[in-house]
């Protein structure tokens, strides 16, 4: 079974924090480099942060410093924990391999709204 549930967006004021989570089926994450893309309105979907399977992490311009990629690999659970949110990180969030590319199945996405 395929899955990718991407959970604990909402809106928050600028300054603000929030920690999502994404629960994948084994078959996307175990073994895998997983990563976290944001797709903003009217604009294309792009890479946040990854992390391979070890703990290594990269991060988008911008991000570094802000936002923190974690992973379980006990629980197939992938975090990524973002402070200091801009209204520019307004975005729906996506979890999903690194590797993985605009065919292949994303799930739903958590929105992120950073407004005052």
């Amino acid at each position: 079974q395929v899955q990718l549930v991407e959970s604990g967006g909402g809106l928050v004021q600028p300054g603000g924090s929030l920690r999502l989570s994404c629960a994948a089926s084994m078959s996307i994450f175990s073994g895998n480099n997983m990563a976290w893309y944001r797709q903003a309105p009217g604009k294309e979907r792009e890479l946040v942060a990854w992390i391979t399977v070890p703990g290594t992490t990269w991060y988008g311009d911008g991000m570094k410093g802000r936002f923190r990629i974690s992973r379980d690999n006990a629980e197939n659970t992938l975090y990524l924990q973002m402070n200091s949110l801009k209204p520019d990180d307004t975005a729906v969030y996506y979890c999903n391999k690194l590797s993985a590319s605009s065919e292949s199945y994303w799930g739903q996405g958590t929105q992120v709204t950073v407004s005052s």
